[in-house]
């Protein structure tokens, strides 16, 4: 009787240690968010859209849901979305774009839906400044702490790599170049077609040496496809236009297939890029006797390049730990 008696209370004890370890069983939710500057261009939804599709579809089971860091661009969709005539003659554009949220928003209300894993997978191009801001948001979201492990915001918040790889040791950042300039190729064969050189608008930085990513992507381009010369110049900072030109002219080129290093073509593919202006580029280089053949496509609509940022999202998962479903 007294080891029957023993054995009862042994599991009794057992079933309560169950039932409390339940009780406390957190289980973990994971989401998406892909950030990016924005554009209010409708057509050039396209680039952002296709990479959604694309995350969408390698993880189904994960919600994915965009994020614009420009507040001029989120203004201008916001009064969109309150213009009933702007809705009636645009029933293309998904409700997630008439309201979309800045990064800060857009992760807190995935966490006040219950989502406390996080992947923030950035469609920037080079790792310069919009990509750090954007890092030092998660790194400091990620960093708050509480008193009880239970109430912590979040499990895991981490952010991917853009699209030309960033600095550090587990993704060396010329693998991540190689793999663009292979995504390319399509471009190359579009210029071959014209017997033209390859120009790419990048957008730059004026106070960030954003164009040494640019160059060595050039750089590999050229090795890569050595019969189509490659070029690749910035709207702001270095190299600019005035360079483009000049090394196209060192070269004897006459023509060029010229596209913007943008996942989006929206306003400076249509008008920096490709516009009637005397300043734009179509317009510098057709006065220094090139002919010009704009592509006004965002890259993002590059299936092999909405991959690379599916591709970023998994490693910075599987770098934390985290399982995409």
């Amino acid at each position: 009787m007294k080891t029957i008696f023993l054995t009862a209370v042994v599991l009794s004890m057992f079933a309560v240690q169950t039932i409390s370890a339940g009780e406390h069983e957190v289980k973990h939710k994971n989401g998406v968010v892909l950030a990016m500057f924005g554009t209010t261009v409708e057509p050039a939804l396209q680039g952002l859209l296709n990479i959604r599709e694309k995350m969408a579809k390698a993880y189904p089971d994960t919600p994915v849901r965009f994020a614009f860091t420009s507040n001029i661009i989120r203004r201008i969709w916001q009064k969109r979305a309150k213009d009933p005539a702007y809705i009636k003659a645009h029933p293309e554009i998904p409700a997630e774009i008439l309201n979309v949220q800045g990064p800060l928003a857009t992760i807190a209300n995935f966490q006040d839906d219950g989502y406390d894993t996080l992947i923030v997978q950035p469609t920037h191009i080079a790792p310069a400044e919009e990509f750090l801001d954007l890092s030092s948001y998660v790194k400091a979201i990620a960093s708050i702490d509480t008193i009880k492990a239970r109430f912590k915001p979040f499990n895991k918040l981490v952010i991917g790599r853009p699209m030309l790889g960033t600095f550090g040791v587990t993704h060396p950042y010329d693998e991540d170049i190689k793999v663009a300039v292979k995504a390319m190729k399509e471009d190359v064969d579009r210029a071959r077609e014209k017997k033209a050189a390859l120009v790419y608008m990048g957008h730059g930085n004026d106070h960030f040496p954003s164009g040494g990513s640019y160059l060595q992507f050039a750089h590999e381009m050229n090795q890569a496809y050595p019969d189509v010369l490659t070029v690749v110049g910035t709207v702001e900072g270095y190299p600019g236009v005035d360079e483009v030109i000049k090394q196209l002219q060192h070269a004897g080129v006459k023509n060029v297939y010229i596209r913007a290093f943008m996942i989006v073509a929206g306003d400076h593919a249509r008008n920096d890029m490709a516009g009637p202006e005397k300043d734009s580029w179509k317009s510098l280089m057709e006065k220094a006797g090139i002919t010009v053949h704009p592509y006004l496509h965002g890259m993002g609509e590059n299936d092999k390049i909405a991959e690379i940022y599916v591709q970023h999202a998994s490693d910075a998962a599987k770098d934390a730990g985290i399982v995409l479903k």
